[in-house]
């Protein structure tokens, strides 16, 4: 034998035997099969696993033998003239029979179980709402369609027209086309529906509120935002029909009072949540309030609309303890928003009222200078040991000896915040370490943006933090020192002292070294802010 072909006989490996079964192959595992369930060979997919996801991605298609790649390679090669007759030979004779490939599985997603599919879609549908997933699941095959028709899934829907902002008279044609689809979906999806939201209706609110009634019976909150042409008979015929509605939003739309009062008196006993816009009109609603035609109303607020009423709000706060004894032992939540709040008619004298002994949350956050006072502040806390969040923002009238007297021992939020009031106004350069000492065992966000805090004073305030009683790391998460006269050693020791501190907020601050002057979130960036404090140079004057 020649050299050259015994070193190719060297090269060339042994054929390999083929067997039923490969030695050396495991039998496939109930995790194999799992796989194979979700990506089927041939399917055209391929699975991509990670720490906290599995990825199903499409393939460039399914996956082929060596013989078959080989085949395909030679398929592309131009063929030579003089082996088209062996080509044509070749095709006369009888093709040989392949085994038929694996293709996708037409009925993978028939197989889950219907239970199953609920609980996943409910999952779903309350992180991200009914729709448009369930709209899309419908499509996938007749199970999904089957578990997406559940009424128990259509619980929370929000229906605005498509065409909100345009013409009229396109807005009006958008609110007929779903008027009519709604015909179709109120009895068949919606028939167990609890939270309503309808956003700019113009002209079909009327029908649209008459299919509710006649297909929610479980209906428990309505919110109408931008809507109009709500009439009394309307609500008072949506209270009738929905025994279990407890929560009304009629904010930023149009309603008149008299329809207002005329549900509250059929739904009053019942209301527990009520949120209005002020107007000209709230006052006929308060004064059905009054009349305590809702004893078990828990959270009220009002508000002013996109344009500002400059008319002052006279609400009578003892007049509401006094005129509605369970209103006031259940109310928790009050809020007065943006708007000119007078606590009494000027040149009277009021006998101080019960309080409200069930209050939680106080809100009377304004963007301009109110008539909050220290005394109004304290006659409408008379009475609230249960206080937790107390946002003033906007109340440059209120000082730090006006919130030490306060009967509240545990208060969580602190809102003092000034925002575009301050540069006219004549603010306390004294006082904050009144509000720490108080307060900083139970303090877990602290605004004292643009406050007229001297240097010293704030030091004194944030010292606070780090003497809690029992030995224990302060509650603080969030603190807001924009605009203030904060110095570094401050904040870096603040910021020593709570640990669990994830937000800080230093724009603005007169005192601190340029290029740290802003806002910080996580515990990462405020431990970087507090080493950089550390190794930085002062400030020039």
């Amino acid at each position: 034998m020649a050299p050259g072909v015994a070193r190719r006989a060297r090269r060339r490996p042994p054929r390999s035997v083929r067997s039923a079964r490969p030695v050396g192959v495991r039998a496939r595992s109930a995790e194999d099969w799992w796989w194979d369930r979700l990506a089927p060979s041939g399917s055209g997919y391929h699975l991509l696993q990670s720490d906290s996801m599995l990825l199903v991605l499409p393939g460039p298609g399914p996956a082929r033998t060596r013989v078959q790649r080989r085949a395909a390679r030679r398929t592309q090669r131009p063929v030579p003239p003089a082996s088209r007759a062996a080509a044509v030979k070749a095709r006369s004779r009888p093709a040989p029979v392949s085994e038929p490939q694996q293709g996708p599985d037409p009925g993978w997603g028939d197989r889950i179980p219907l239970e199953i599919l609920l609980q996943i879609f409910g999952l779903l549908v309350a992180s991200d709402g009914p729709m448009p997933f369930l709209g899309r699941a419908a499509r996938v095959c007749r199970r999904w369609h089957e578990a997406a028709s559940q009424p128990a899934l259509w619980h929370t829907v929000t229906l605005s027209p498509p065409l909100a902002g345009r013409l009229a008279k396109s807005g009006a044609k958008a609110e007929k086309k779903l008027l009519a689809s709604l015909e179709w979906l109120m009895p068949n999806r919606f028939s167990q529906l609890q939270r309503l939201t309808l956003i700019h209706w113009k002209s079909q609110v009327h029908p649209v509120l008459k299919l509710v009634s006649e297909s929610c019976p479980r209906l428990t909150f309505l919110k109408l935002s931008d809507c109009h042409g709500v009439t009394p008979d309307t609500l008072v015929m949506l209270a009738k029909a929905c025994p279990q509605l407890h929560s009304l939003d009629i904010q930023h739309s149009m309603v008149e009072s008299t329809a207002v009062v005329s549900f509250l008196e059929e739904a009053g006993p019942r209301m527990c949540k009520l949120w209005l816009t002020y107007s000209s009109q709230t006052t006929a609603i308060l004064g059905a309030l009054l009349g305590g035609c809702c004893p078990q109303l828990r959270v009220l607020e009002v508000s002013t609309g996109i344009n500002r009423n400059s008319t002052p709000l006279q609400l009578p706060v003892e007049a509401l303890q006094k005129g509605c004894p369970q209103l006031q032992a259940l109310l928790q939540v009050l809020r007065l928003l943006n708007l000119m709040w007078l606590p009494k008619p000027s040149g009277r004298v009021v006998t101080p009222g019960p309080g409200f002994p069930s209050l939680e949350e106080l809100c009377l956050a304004g963007s301009s200078c109110n008539f909050v006072s220290n005394e109004a502040l304290g006659r409408l806390l008379r009475d609230s040991p249960n206080l937790r969040l107390l946002d003033l923002r906007g109340c440059a009238r209120i000082t730090p000896g006006g919130l030490r007297d306060l009967p509240c021992q545990d208060l969580e939020q602190l809102h003092l915040g000034l925002y575009g009031t301050s540069d006219r106004l004549t603010l306390a350069k004294e006082g904050s370490h009144l509000l720490t000492q108080k307060w900083c065992h139970a303090l877990r966000e602290l605004d004292l943006s643009g406050q007229g805090f001297s240097e010293k004073d704030l030091e004194q305030a944030l010292a606070a933090f780090s003497v809690t009683p029992g030995a224990s790391h302060p509650a603080l998460c969030s603190l807001n020192l924009r605009g203030t006269r904060v110095t570094p050693s401050t904040v870096s020791s603040v910021i020593s002292s709570c640990p669990g501190l994830l937000y800080l907020n230093l724009e603005s601050c007169r005192c601190l070294p340029r290029g740290l002057k802003r806002a910080y979130r996580g515990q990462e960036e405020v431990q970087w802010c507090r080493e950089q404090l550390l190794t930085s140079p002062p400030p020039s004057s």
